[in-house]
């Protein structure tokens, strides 16, 4: 499903695209360890005000003493010893059925193996526009996007031969989604995505966004970050990207053999689960669920782990390098104990561009394009590109953590 494409020049060709809180609680419990411990036997100590999205607007929030805001039966017993990172939640490893649950499942999710993960901590939501704002400001950091394109590199990821475009196009830039004026062949995703010389993080979906002079997008998920950026970012923190197997076992819930995060009930109008898009792709969105692009982090119930938006919204980055066949490889083991994925990237659409793993889906997707809201949909993307579908989140083991807190206060 991303494919890279012509578009004005040759060098757009080596540009990819992938089909890619309004939350308030009442006054907090005395002690931290009364938040905390409530959480255990799903005591209505704190209560969200309703979320206005999806039927199941009146679910119990506790606010944990990090911050973290989880489901009042979450189960915060068997989480390390305090203290906890900020904003994470812990997710109890195990084991599971990892692949392809239900008729939109497509080959690249399949065979369905065993699986085990170590437990890990995991941002509760995508690493919002204000904290990545506040991670360049602290290293005077600038990403992918805002650099020049590397002709030399550029040339490894297209076939042979290829001449080299323009220098004048050689500038700084990003992919933009841009909602067609009628319906389009969706075998031609050049028609809804253009490529535009200065976007970037700041300007996500055009230079008329700003998001360092204005706060308005502040809790939104940070866009037009490659995966060299999200690494960067998540590394500065003392913290990774997920795996594969460790964001398909978190976006589960603790369930198994559910079509969607939040259960078998398809999405529909009605019944709003995730930011996704409603209406006739890609020119009308009826805006059922509030918005066009994206939505702010936590504006949809967490699930059981306590984890907002890992169905659509914006896609994930992963660590894990894409091939279709990476499930047929994992599943020779009697059970794949965390899998870091192949040693190298093959797709078989695009053989001599590598490409990472990402997950979740987006506000793009709906069930006649993409329908990758799903915890078993496998994307994948050129590890250089950032488009305006795709952020991240971070994950990182508690003895990651332990390691990470011990230089802080040394």
């Amino acid at each position: 499903m991303i494919n890279r494409y012509l578009n004005l020049s040759i060098f757009c060709v080596a540009i990819l695209w992938s089909c890619q809180e309004a939350q308030t609680t009442k006054e907090p419990i005395g002690s931290a360890d009364a938040k905390d411990s409530a959480a255990n036997c799903g005591s209505p100590h704190s209560r969200a005000a309703a979320l206005t999205k999806g039927s199941n607007a009146n679910v119990e929030l506790i606010t944990l003493s990090n911050g973290s805001v989880v489901p009042a039966t979450a189960d915060t017993s068997k989480w390390p010893v305090k203290p906890w990172p900020h904003k994470m939640v812990w997710v109890s490893g195990g084991n599971f059925q990892m692949g392809g649950v239900g008729n939109e499942a497509r080959p690249d999710e399949f065979p369905v193996h065993k699986v085990a993960v170590d437990g890990f901590w995991m941002d509760q939501t995508e690493v919002t526009n204000e904290a990545f704002k506040e991670f360049v400001q602290q290293k005077k950091f600038v990403t992918t996007a805002e650099t020049k394109p590397d002709w030399e590199e550029l040339k490894k990821q297209l076939p042979p031969g290829t001449p080299k475009p323009d220098e004048s196009l050689l500038v700084p830039g990003a992919l933009v989604f841009v909602p067609t004026p009628g319906p389009v062949d969706l075998h031609d995703n050049s028609q809804w995505w253009k490529w535009i010389p200065g976007v970037n993080w700041k300007h996500p979906n055009g230079l008329r966004d700003d998001v360092l002079s204005s706060t308005t997008l502040d809790q939104h998920p940070v866009v037009q970050v490659s995966w060299f950026d999200a690494v960067t970012y998540a590394s500065y923190y003392g913290k990774r990207l997920p795996t594969e197997a460790e964001w398909e076992f978190a976006a589960r819930g603790g369930k198994e053999g559910e079509v969607y995060g939040w259960g078998n009930d398809h999405p529909t109008n009605n019944n709003i689960k995730a930011n996704i898009w409603q209406g006739q792709f890609p020119y009308i969105n009826s805006q059922e669920d509030g918005f066009v692009f994206t939505a702010p982090v936590a504006s949809y119930l967490p699930n059981q782990f306590g984890l907002y938006d890992m169905m659509g919204n914006v896609w994930e980055w992963c660590s894990d390098w894409y091939r279709p066949n990476t499930y047929a490889m994992e599943a020779e083991q009697m059970i794949a104990k965390n899998p870091q994925g192949p040693s190298e990237s093959y797709d078989p659409q695009e053989p001599f561009t590598p490409k990472k793993v990402v997950r979740g889906g987006s506000f793009l997707c709906n069930e006649v394009y993409c329908a990758s809201y799903r915890p078993s949909a496998r994307m994948k993307t050129s590890p250089d590109s950032g488009e305006s579908h795709t952020g991240f989140r971070c994950v990182m083991s508690d003895q990651e953590w332990r390691k990470y807190l011990k230089g802080k206060r040394g």
